[in-house]
């Protein structure tokens, strides 16, 4: 396929025309004021006035014709019978020839959010997720003759790329070793804005930004994932708590042994340990038993 290339358009300044536009005005004023044959004049007399009249009008029709206006960030494709002229991006009243067609197009930041899309992840798990896009069309000749329809194909492209960045990573990791789409936010958002910019350079698009605003497993295993979020939650916090608290008996044997406070056998320190473990692992209230005799009684 032929790519298009952006290039600057000749055209002229408006407000040069527009002093033309205002003395032919003003000579046609002057004439019909002025010039008006009366009764006795000559045919070719009269001829001359109404031809002159005519011609006046006609070239005020076609300079104002001409006129065209160009807004900050804004350009205009200009095309002679098909075949493109150029594109003008200076901001202001402009004038080209009259039997030149322009198009306007918007080059300003364009805001999108998507629709939520249903898609699989790596490990196929059905989940939902939806992105902001920040665009702008950069080559104006590309967005114009390269696609048919840019704004529709900036849609399209933004489902097909969020599909095909869902579907590299998992929605989650329990294991703590991948890039996943719940945690590794800015490393997915880096590989959507990539992926958005290779689609859309056919059409001239540049994407600025773009990320993710939703993201949720599929309501068919929401109920499932959630309780494998708690279980792992709570196998977490498990762990955690345990390490703590070997450390702490740990502390508490080093201790009472380097202060001489009580010797222990190793009968005495592992059933030291175990209510130690009881105590500080234990989710209820401790309840102290008094024991009467020793350890070996």
């Amino acid at each position: 396929m032929k790519i298009s290339r952006e290039t600057p358009a000749s055209t002229y300044g408006g407000y040069i025309m527009l002093l033309v536009m205002v003395a032919i005005t003003a000579f046609a004023v002057w004439m019909v004021s002025s010039m008006v044959p009366d009764g006795g004049a000559a045919k070719a007399e009269k001829i001359m006035f109404v031809l002159s009249l005519v011609g006046s009008l006609l070239a005020l029709v076609f300079v104002s014709v001409g006129f065209f206006m160009i807004q900050p960030n804004q350009a205009a494709v200009i095309t002679l019978f098909g075949e493109y002229r150029g594109s003008e991006r200076t901001e202001g009243l402009r004038w080209i020839w009259p039997w030149m067609m322009r198009r306007k197009i918007s080059a300003r930041a364009h805001n999108i959010h998507s629709e939520r899309v249903k898609i699989n992840d790596l490990r196929g798990n059905p989940i939902e997720i939806a992105c902001n896009v920040v665009w702008r069309v950069a080559d104006t000749a590309q967005a114009s003759f390269d696609v048919d329809d840019y704004k529709e194909f900036v849609n399209i492209q933004i489902e097909a790329g969020l599909r095909t960045v869902g579907s590299r990573h998992p929605y989650d990791d329990f294991e703590g070793e991948e890039v996943t789409l719940r945690s590794g936010g800015e490393v997915i958002n880096r590989e959507l804005l990539e992926e958005l910019n290779d689609r859309l350079k056919t059409a001239g698009i540049v994407v600025d930004e773009a990320g993710l605003t939703h993201l949720a497993y599929a309501s068919e295993i929401a109920s499932a994932m959630l309780k494998r979020q708690q279980a792992d939650a709570i196998i977490a916090a498990r762990a955690k708590i345990v390490l703590g608290a070997v450390g702490m008996v740990e502390d508490a044997l080093t201790k009472l042994s380097a202060d001489n406070i009580v010797e222990l056998d190793d009968e005495r320190r592992a059933s030291m340990v175990s209510n130690l473990l009881v105590v500080l692992c234990g989710e209820r209230e401790a309840h102290p038993v008094v024991n009467a005799g020793t350890l070996y009684q």
